[in-house]
């Protein structure tokens, strides 16, 4: 059948990558894609957040399924509007896209249901925020409520950092996510990510993730969308696993399906690891970027035919074999990221770098200008290797990272350090 994937970042070129090697699939196209994307996938000019455009693409093409990748659409409810007009649809209904869409109704569900996570308090009013910030202790985290692009969390080392984070959020900082406050208690550990296919009622693991936010090499500095990324996460052993699905993802799924919103799609969850118990740090209710660029690659079932068992809610019938050995990817960012930097400037040298060492690299922000490709974006490039350990593939990855000729970009160094160093 006809398919079209929402996006144009790294996790959807990978999902193209994917999706275009499963014979159910017709013809693949991306809205709006980007220059790598355009190797698996038709691109079409359409904004992510342009629902009727996007309707109206899909009735035209016929198109039968649709895979949504970023959060923007789907807390805005892009799945409902296409699923209402008959257009089967991979991603969750904007009732149950809240588990990203606000973190302040993640962490009450927590409450209600006994999820493991960091204790809490909701505010709509900085007055009430800074009385608890006082009569709290610091480190402590402070959160925009809704979606800020990866940034609306702030680690504060002090009571008056932590105010003053609270003051830049209601003043408007990260717009509109702002407007309620979450101040969080600080948790300390290992992080991984843990993601599974959910139909609403089963729960089908995938493989398990560690990334990197900040952007220096030793983990300091900035958080960003994301570094970097390997798979398997080493501290996530089989008895952490079973926990994270039995004690934070199940009990989550079947309360939204008692409530009414029954969850269907990839639900991440972001969890801190400490004296060997998980706890939940957020949800993401997509899959992860870079760590989509990590696991898929090890990928051996078809992955189209799992994300329409997630739709009709047929996932028990389904089984995924994976690869075993590790994948590494390094993410090559806009110099300047995450603050402001420079776009339009050109890269070199993908192609060679691909043929030498058998790396694979996923575009996040590329476009073709006068046959040239250009940065769009600030983090750009997803170069992903598979290896006999993790060692092997953190080489081969770095290896075609430096075949790269792109002088506008940089990259972290370190990427897998935890993994390497076990």
């Amino acid at each position: 059948m006809k398919t079209l994937v929402i996006g144009s970042g790294g996790r959807e070129h990978v999902l193209c990558w994917s999706l275009a090697k499963s014979p159910e699939i017709k013809k693949l196209f991306c809205a709006p894609g980007n220059a790598g994307i355009a190797s698996q996938a038709e691109c079409v000019p359409l904004d992510v957040m342009d629902f009727d455009s996007i309707l109206k693409f899909c009735t035209e093409e016929d198109i039968g399924f649709t895979v949504i990748g970023p959060e923007a659409p789907l807390v805005s409810g892009l799945a409902d509007r296409l699923e209402a007009a008959g257009i089967a649809t991979f991603g969750p209904s904007a009732a149950a896209a809240r588990l990203e869409g606000s973190k302040g109704f993640m962490k009450d569900l927590c409450a209600r249901t006994g999820v493991p996570t960091a204790a809490y308090g909701r505010f709509n009013s900085l007055k009430d925020a800074m009385a608890f910030i006082e009569a709290g202790s610091a480190p402590v985290v402070i959160k925009a409520d809704g979606l800020a692009a990866g940034k609306g969390v702030i680690i504060a080392q002090t009571k008056d950092e932590a105010i003053a984070a609270a003051k830049d959020m209601f003043a408007g900082q990260f717009g509109d996510a702002g407007r309620e406050v979450i101040v969080e208690e600080f948790l300390t550990g290992e992080e991984a990510s843990y993601l599974a296919l959910v139909d609403g009622e089963y729960v089908l693991p995938l493989e398990t993730a560690q990334d990197h936010k900040a952007v220096g090499e030793g983990d300091n500095g900035p958080n960003t969308g994301g570094m970097g990324a390997y798979s398997p996460a080493p501290v996530m052993t089989p008895q952490l696993c079973e926990r994270a699905r039995s004690e934070i993802v199940e009990p989550l799924v079947k309360a939204m399906a008692a409530d009414g919103v029954p969850f269907q799609g990839v639900f991440y969850a972001g969890l801190m690891i400490a004296n060997g118990a998980p706890k939940l740090l957020e949800v993401n209710t997509r899959f992860g970027d870079p760590e989509c660029q990590a696991i898929l690659p090890r990928l051996e079932s078809d992955l189209f035919t799992a994300l329409r068992a997630v739709r009709e809610g047929q996932l028990s019938k389904i089984e995924l074999t994976w690869r075993d050995q590790p994948s590494l990817c390094v993410v090559m960012a806009s110099k300047g990221y995450p603050e402001s930097y420079t776009k339009g400037t050109i890269i070199r040298g993908i192609d060679a770098a691909e043929a030498a060492t058998n790396a694979t690299v996923f575009h996040a922000g590329t476009s073709l200008v006068n046959g040239e490709l250009t940065a769009t974006g600030g983090r750009v490039l997803g170069i992903t290797s598979l290896g006999s350990d993790i060692t092997a593939a953190q080489e081969v990855a770095y290896r075609a990272v430096e075949m790269i000729d792109w002088p506008g970009g940089f990259y972290r160094r370190d990427i897998g350090w935890r993994a390497v160093g076990r």
